[in-house]
């Protein structure tokens, strides 16, 4: 059987809630790296994002069939299951646990810059886009989308309204829309 190269989106959520497993797979194929890349920023163990990207991947599989395309696009809907999971993640006490179990290194000084964070080469254009917002904006966006906070938290640890930072998100979302467009 030859795979195919290209599905519209329409067609491939038609193939998707038939089971197919050619357009499952070729799903996979298309968008693991950006999933992959959305889960390690909130998850910053390697080996745990793949877990948690399987289970996504094993979640759109089975969860297909309660997609409503008058909703939004695919990916915005893989996106947030994607999300969802990693945030899930490192807010469940096992995870937290294990982090409080880390040895430490044998030699601290060769050890420093572990926790520094570098940009992939994937987060490029999408940060290029996001520095263009006002600071606060992309202050409220870098912690809800990257670092994992809920509106909740974001509000508390900035001092600021509930209802401001979900008005601020959503503008700058739509900002952000607005701009991606343009390019």
């Amino acid at each position: 059987m030859i795979s195919r190269l290209t599905y519209e989106e329409q067609e491939l959520i038609a193939l998707l809630k038939q089971r197919s497993k050619e357009a499952f797979n070729y799903l996979y194929d298309n968008y693991a790296g950006s999933l992959f890349g959305i889960i390690h920023q909130i998850v910053q163990e390697k080996e745990t994002a793949q877990d948690i990207l399987q289970e996504v991947f094993i979640n759109i599989w089975k969860k297909i069939d309660s997609f409503d395309e008058s909703k939004g696009r695919l990916f915005t809907w893989m996106l947030n299951i994607a999300r969802n999971a990693a945030i899930d993640t490192i807010r469940s006490r096992s995870y937290q646990d294990n982090l409080k179990n880390q040895p430490f290194p044998e030699n601290v000084h060769t050890s420093q810059n572990m926790y520094v964070v570098k940009p992939s080469i994937d987060d490029i254009g999408l940060k290029k886009i996001i520095s263009s917002l006002k600071e606060e904006y992309r202050t409220l966006i870098d912690l809800s989308y990257f670092q994992g906070f809920t509106h909740e938290e974001i509000a508390k640890a900035l001092d600021i309204p509930l209802g401001t930072v979900k008005t601020r998100i959503r503008t700058a979302l739509i900002q952000l829309r607005t701009m991606i467009r343009q390019e």
